[in-house]
């Protein structure tokens, strides 16, 4: 390949179509809106999910369940993954920010930790919130918990 076969991708050099210019512009009269309709009218505008006049989609889907406003929202790791974290565990203590940074989780939520996996090294783990398995299996490994606000 050199300078002599380059080419430009394919449309990259396509020129916009230019409406309402004129009959010479290939897209004279109506400019490409056809004839009468609301569409074709000046300032038409629908509204997200209009369907000419019939009940919308939206609508017409039963309504189902409870969607809680307050639901607080948290990145969940599981020992497995805290153990893949690497080979210096036990020397200093796993946190929220060791885990963003590692690129465990990846948003400001707060952290719960579950036990899924087996733990074989004492760990501190700092984070929001525990299952209850994923405590017993700290503890009995010989490491610590603990909770953050």
């Amino acid at each position: 390949m050199n300078l002599s076969n380059l080419r430009a991708p394919k449309k990259a050099t396509e020129k916009r179509k230019r409406v309402g210019r004129g009959m010479g512009s290939g897209m004279g009269k109506t400019s490409t809106r056809g004839h009468k309709g609301q569409r074709s009218r000046t300032g038409m505008r629908l509204i997200r999910g209009f369907e000419g006049g019939q009940m919308p989609l939206h609508r017409r889907m039963p309504k189902r369940g409870f969607t809680n406003i307050f639901r607080k929202e948290f990145n969940i790791v599981s020992l497995e993954r805290l153990l893949a974290l690497g080979a210096d565990l036990h020397a200093s203590p796993i946190t929220p920010e060791v885990l963003r940074k590692a690129g465990v989780i990846k948003t400001k939520h707060p952290v719960k930790v579950l036990g899924d996996g087996e733990l074989t090294v004492a760990i501190t783990v700092h984070a929001h919130k525990f299952s209850k398995s994923a405590q017993e299996k700290i503890t009995k490994a010989g490491g610590k918990i603990e909770v953050l606000q």
